[in-house]
């Protein structure tokens, strides 16, 4: 019979339920001590040793994503993501899947437009049977036709959905009016036309250009020592190549002010709002972080949501947010709306854009922004997995070790006057791309 250490109920115990697990994840968060570990062949991690569970989490990212993909082959490095782990070694498909479900191992890729991301999820006891299939995949993937032939087929369907869907419409027709020619401008998934015409040859060609250990990141959470650590490090990743071939990304001003409208047979207009961002490195990004926050970052504190959705009921939410690249940056608003009130949902957007450039936010607005920002911050921290991504994460935007300990103190510091002055950078006299998706008015 199961015993009940103690019993709970009521609105008072939700909430001191709520308080106590607040107060365990502020305390995890204060917790977080990263050691630098460098195995002997020279391979780098960043360790956050915690013995809580027997869990470990490994997370890596490589330089170059889908950006590389070659003119004609979008989707290849999203194909790539899909098929390390289809096979590797002397292990066919089928065996290599079996063998991860039998011992509860996850390992799973993944594209950005800038990096190649991996992770690895495992129980201590099993860590070197995961880091043995870990190496094979990352090293000898075997792209047989079968598997390679059933994941086209499976990213294919995904692309044709895209086709209909009004959110992928409006996002592809974003990218390809403020990117015009450049890579960011190419679908990460690619095209069911494109995907067609890849093979084994174009996979291992493109995992020879991006797996290598120049620009490789590394985080590591759980039940693990340093020393430990150190061995896996040069298991999986010393083999690689020191260097790719990626191709170099130029450094990119997106075009802004135009039009676009595209007709579709669905229920309502989806909107994107395209404007000036930042790279993560920029000066100014925390003060614009903080400014997104309440013009609609906030959800259902930001003004896009309180004037679009709560005054107007035109939509069920509205709000932006901040897409910082390794080459350009972009503020993406967005809106869904009925047909016959899209223009004037955009109008309303428009003017809270305005709103902030010109008079900004009132100091109650900061305050409450900065309490929400660093309250909220202990909730990244809550699990292994979640600690390993922000451990590449910093790596990758070159924040430093000590970022954890700094973030909170860097929000605190900014002022009204910071949030006034990136306004006016990012949103003064700045005209829009708009994208509309959805029925024909009229």
């Amino acid at each position: 019979m199961a015993h009940t250490l103690f019993s709970l109920r009521g609105p008072v115990s939700a909430l001191a339920l709520s308080l106590v697990a607040l107060l365990g994840l502020m305390r995890l968060a204060q917790a977080v001590e990263i050691q630098e570990v460098t195995s002997p062949k020279g391979i780098t991690a960043w360790l956050v040793e915690d013995h809580t569970v027997p869990i470990i989490a490994l997370d890596f990212s490589f330089d170059g994503g889908s950006a590389q993909d070659p003119v004609g082959k979008e989707g290849l490095t999203r194909l790539l993501a899909a098929t390390l782990d289809e096979g590797a070694g002397e292990m066919d498909s089928e065996t290599f899947q079996a063998k991860l479900e039998e011992l509860a191992i996850s390992i799973n890729f993944s594209t950005g437009k800038d990096r190649f991301y991996g992770s690895l999820r495992t129980l201590t006891p099993t860590l070197d049977e995961a880091s043995d299939l870990l190496a094979l995949a990352v090293n000898e993937p075997r792209f047989d036709e079968a598997p390679v032939e059933r994941m086209k087929a499976q990213l294919s369907q995904r692309a044709r959905r895209n086709e209909s869907d009004p959110d992928a419409i409006a996002g592809r027709a974003l990218a390809e009016a403020m990117f015009g020619d450049h890579p960011y401008a190419r679908p990460t998934l690619g095209t069911a036309e494109t995907l067609a015409g890849l093979n084994a040859d174009d996979l291992a060609n493109q995992k020879g250009k991006l797996l290598a250990r120049k620009g490789l990141i590394i985080g590591v959470v759980g039940a693990i020592d340093a020393e430990t650590l150190a061995g896996i490090l040069d298991k999986v990743f010393a083999p690689l190549q020191e260097e790719g071939q990626l191709v170099q990304i130029a450094d990119f001003e997106p075009e802004f002010g135009t039009g676009v409208n595209q007709q579709l047979a669905v229920p309502q207009t989806t909107i994107l709002l395209g404007l000036p961002g930042l790279t993560r490195d920029d000066p100014d990004y925390q003060a614009a972080f903080v400014m997104n926050h309440i013009l609609g970052g906030g959800t259902f504190t930001s003004w896009m949501y309180e004037e679009v959705r709560e005054k107007r009921g035109l939509s069920y939410g509205a709000g932006t947010s901040l897409s910082p690249y390794a080459h350009t940056g972009l503020l993406i608003a967005n809106a869904a709306t009925k047909a016959d009130r899209a223009d004037e949902t955009v109008k309303i957007m428009l003017e809270q854009i305005s709103r902030m450039a010109e008079t900004g936010p009132s100091e109650d607005e900061l305050q409450s922004a900065k309490q929400y920002l660093t309250g909220s911050y202990p909730l990244r921290f809550d699990s292994s997995g979640k600690i390993a991504r922000q451990l590449v994460a910093l790596q990758n935007a070159e924040l430093g070790i000590d970022y954890f300990d700094r973030r909170n103190s860097e929000i605190e510091a900014i002022s009204l006057d910071d949030v006034k002055r990136v306004a006016k950078r990012l949103l003064a006299d700045k005209a829009p791309t708009v994208v509309t998706v959805g029925p024909k008015q009229g």
